[in-house]
């Protein structure tokens, strides 16, 4: 019996930030806050939670290369780019549709792009080394 796909719900937002993070106001943070947390809570009681988090602001990133002799280390993010993660759910869900259906009410919580990629699997591994 194969075990329960597993997706990555990254949620991107905007690089610029106000006092609010990247809310226009802080009643408006306080509710995303509040949805944010009510979604996550049906992910768990429906089964689907396996880890979420929030990450501090992209600025706050190193960037580390470690592939030549020496290890390089860059202040910041690896890209500059307008939007940049924020956070993150961890999910498992019979399918793309069902992933795809709870990214859109993660998005509508949140208010942020959630971008939904599904994890690397045994059978997707074989299929890459099979001739």
């Amino acid at each position: 019996m194969s075990a329960v796909p597993r997706y990555l719900l990254s949620v991107y937002g905007p690089a610029e930030r106000t006092e609010f993070g990247t809310y226009p106001s802080q009643k408006a943070m306080l509710q995303a806050f509040a949805d944010t947390g009510a979604f996550t809570e049906r992910l768990q009681r429906d089964g689907h939670f396996v880890f979420a988090d929030g990450l501090e602001p992209a600025t706050t990133a190193t960037t580390v290369d470690g592939q030549g002799e020496k290890s390089a280390f860059t202040d910041g993010p690896y890209l500059g780019t307008k939007e940049y993660l924020g956070g993150f759910w961890v999910i498992e869900a019979a399918d793309l549709d069902v992933a795809l259906a709870l990214a859109a009410e993660g998005s509508k919580a949140c208010r942020g792009t959630v971008e939904v990629r599904p994890f690397r699997t045994e059978e997707s591994v074989r299929a890459l080394l099979a001739p």
